[in-house]
């Protein structure tokens, strides 16, 4: 906690002089008050803020905050938080046992922060590269409903979910991006140090390649020739790509267009409705008014069209439309789940609904992960035949019209 320094009358006249720690100052007046002394003056002691111990983390290069210290932190704050510790404290605490620097630089301005008496979620938002907009709007609902400890209970089961898709979804893709990439090596190999062998073969004999062929040697002797202006225009596409996601239209183009890509779409979008409806239950349950908790959800489910569509959720209910009408004007939710939430509100049971809802999606998500790797099946050997009818127009067609020129 903050330390103050304090000129107070105690009850018998005597001026008393020294140091206290307190929340603020006006508890530490409080507090004097109370034992029937008269505060004079109380001002907080600025060199104590170094306390909060920076570490001298080192950021250069600084490691990217993964979903597993997302875990650990919030499992970390709900136990402090649910037995007491002061949140300042804690977060001190926190900063001492960091094992990822950049977490540890973050949370070492929050103190600071709030010893300056910013609240706890502006403090985090202050961070967007390290806190998601999820954790901050969470912890913003916690703070009016004083429901902290289960906020960040709650944020830890979410990032667990969420690592636990990711990791299967990387599971599933692992196989098939293997078998690609050792396929467009191999293609690579033979463009570059096979084929160019018949060439000069063909060329002995003054007979003329077939047209497969011809077309891989084109694309062989433009690599060599012109390899670097390939990595350039790589390199500035990459570059270019990462600024226009920077942008907030390119950000919502990309939010929208990766709902469609097949297979992984839907699993991004069904991922994305069980975070709002997590969400929108949390804030609901909580006591926040329906409009504001669609509010907060919108600008917490990490997807700018996701997000626009639950502001139209939003602004229905603000004109007058039921929770169900509002949806179904979204357009983003499946019937089944639009009269999931009819019936929710008709018996006046809308967070349980918003939980069901939840799970509904969950068991679609999971249902389609452990689908994935047989669905990728089919596409994968339309592809690997593909390239194998590459690699035999480019290889064995030369070897038989060689063998007829020899004749």
């Amino acid at each position: 906690m903050p330390l103050f320094n304090y000129k107070i009358r105690d009850a018998a006249g005597n001026l008393v002089e020294g140091q206290a720690e307190a929340l603020s100052a006006d508890a530490l007046a409080n507090q004097f008050q109370m034992s029937h002394a008269i505060p004079l003056s109380i001002s907080a002691v600025a060199v104590k803020k170094k306390s909060v111990s920076m570490k001298n983390f080192n950021l250069r290069g600084k490691p990217r905050v993964t979903l597993d210290d997302l875990i650990l932190f919030c499992r970390q704050m709900y136990t402090l938080n649910s037995s007491g510790v002061p949140l300042v404290r804690a977060i001190r605490g926190l900063v001492e046992t960091a094992r990822n620097p950049t977490l540890g630089e973050a949370l070492a301005k929050v103190v600071v922060d709030l010893e300056s008496g910013m609240e706890l979620s502006g403090a985090f938002s202050q961070h967007h590269q390290v806190f998601p907009a999820l954790l901050c709007r969470m912890i913003q609902v916690g703070e009016v409903t004083g429901k902290l400890d289960e906020v960040f209970l709650q944020l830890s089961i979410h990032f667990e979910r969420e690592k636990d898709i990711i990791s299967r979804v990387k599971a599933a893709l692992r196989y098939p991006s293997f078998v690609l990439i050792a396929i467009a090596v191999a293609i690579m190999i033979i463009s570059l140090f096979v084929i160019p062998a018949f060439s000069k073969v063909f060329a002995s004999f003054g007979a003329e390649l077939p047209l497969p062929t011809r077309i891989l040697l084109g694309i062989s002797s433009f690599m060599q020739s012109y390899w670097y202006v390939v990595i350039g225009a790589t390199l500035i596409a990459i570059i270019a790509v990462k600024r226009v996601l920077k942008t907030t239209r390119g950000r919502y183009v990309w939010d929208r267009y990766k709902l469609k890509i097949p297979l992984v779409g839907d699993i991004i979008l069904r991922s994305t409705l069980v975070r709002f409806s997590r969400g929108f239950n949390m804030s609901y349950t909580a006591g926040i008014p329906l409009s504001q908790a669609l509010g907060f959800t919108a600008r917490a489910v990490s997807n700018s069209y996701v997000g626009e569509k639950i502001e139209i959720i939003r602004n229905g209910i603000e004109r007058g439309d039921t929770l169900t009408r509002s949806a179904s004007h979204a357009g983003i939710f499946t019937p089944l789940v639009l009269q999931m939430m009819a019936v929710g509100e008709e018996t006046g049971s809308v967070d349980t609904m918003l939980n069901d809802v939840a799970e509904f999606y969950e068991r679609e998500v999971d249902y389609d992960l452990k689908n994935l790797s047989s669905a990728i099946e089919p596409i994968m050997i339309v592809i690997i035949g593909a390239m194998v009818l590459v690699l035999a127009l480019g290889v064995f067609l030369p070897m038989w019209n060689l063998s007829s020129v020899v004749r």
